[in-house]
């Protein structure tokens, strides 16, 4: 693992394949380490991670490849259930995948001899994003260009399922309000939906579109923000359906939104996929300009660490990482 400056990425890890979509596990696995899976064109990688910032033994940065999955078709989304254990006897890990064959794929192994994966049918469109419960990982939600979100539980039964006015793009479920779920949509309507009794309860508007990307941020439940045109926007979802802050950032379309996971105030997006770089910019609500700027050779995928200030994005063959300030 090097050092890059080149591309001023803090680390690089070298693939076989084309990075489709790279997600660190967000939950607590038990482990020093922390848990990666990414995708490519047939198959999913779960490696760990361990960085000089959290370790001083560790030069730079240690990547380990765990288990490569055979997927069969290329990985367009992943989601961590926090059921995965590296501290338990045996591991367990497991994690859903959605694929441009419209089905989500549950994968369930123990690192040795049990591996086995489930397919959930039912959505008649491609799959955009997903997500386990935050808890208790007992189901998954699902949005779709088939203008559905669909909660499942781990057999694949649907378990509700939401009407939507357009594609959708993104679906959150915050561990503090693990009876709403947040489902973002193309048209730029953010709707947050009660699973008591699955009805829709608030929505946020943009104002604008295409919304490609939205979240929920993990350190404060009353912020939501998300990209839509080139712009980013973000909302106190007590102050107002309209968003307080918003900013162009990306020329080409923006195409990603992640909240860091350690810090209110810190969030990074995506320019969209271009022909040779993509942008990653960082940013911070304290500061007027984006406080990192980094390439990424037709970058796909965005993930942050469950606690640094480091994220990550896919690419051709590599996974590039970059460090902020918090």
């Amino acid at each position: 693992m090097k050092q890059d400056s080149t591309r001023n990425t803090a680390y690089t890890v070298d693939c076989e394949d084309y990075v489709h979509v790279v997600k660190f596990n967000p939950f607590d696995s038990g482990d020093a380490c922390s848990l990666i899976a990414y995708g490519g064109n047939n198959y999913v990688v779960v490696g760990t991670c361990r960085f000089q910032e959290e370790d001083a033994e560790v030069e730079g940065m240690q990547y380990k490849t765990l288990r490569t999955f055979h997927h069969g078709i290329r990985v367009d989304a992943i989601a961590w259930s926090p059921e995965t254990r590296l501290d338990a006897i045996p591991p367990l890990i497991r994690f859903c995948t959605a694929a441009s064959d419209r089905k989500l794929r549950l994968f369930t192994s123990d690192l040795q001899d049990k591996n086995e994966f489930k397919t959930f049918d039912g959505h008649s469109d491609y799959v955009n994003d997903l997500v386990f419960a935050p808890n208790e990982g007992q189901e998954v939600a699902s949005v779709s260009d088939d203008h559905t979100c669909r909660v499942w539980d781990l057999e694949g039964n649907e378990k509700a399922h939401f009407v939507l006015r357009s594609p959708g793009m993104s679906v959150c479920w915050h561990p503090e309000e693990a009876f709403k779920l947040m489902v973002a949509e193309k048209n730029g309507t953010i709707r947050f939906y009660d699973l008591i009794t699955q009805q829709a309860i608030l929505s946020l508007e943009c104002e604008q579109t295409p919304l490609m990307s939205a979240d929920w941020c993990l350190k404060n439940t009353l912020k939501i923000g998300a990209v839509a045109g080139s712009d980013w926007l973000i909302w106190d979802i007590t102050r107002s359906s309209y968003p307080q802050d918003k900013r162009p950032v990306h020329v080409d379309r923006a195409r990603l939104f992640r909240w860091s996971q350690v810090n209110e105030n810190l969030f990074a997006t995506t320019g969209y996929p271009g022909k040779t770089t993509t942008q990653l910019l960082v940013h911070h609500l304290g500061h007027p300009q984006p406080i990192l700027t980094g390439t990424a050779a037709v970058g796909s995928g965005l993930t942050w660490h469950r606690t640094l200030p480091l994220c990550a994005v896919g690419g051709d063959h590599k996974i590039f990482f970059w460090i902020t300030e918090m």
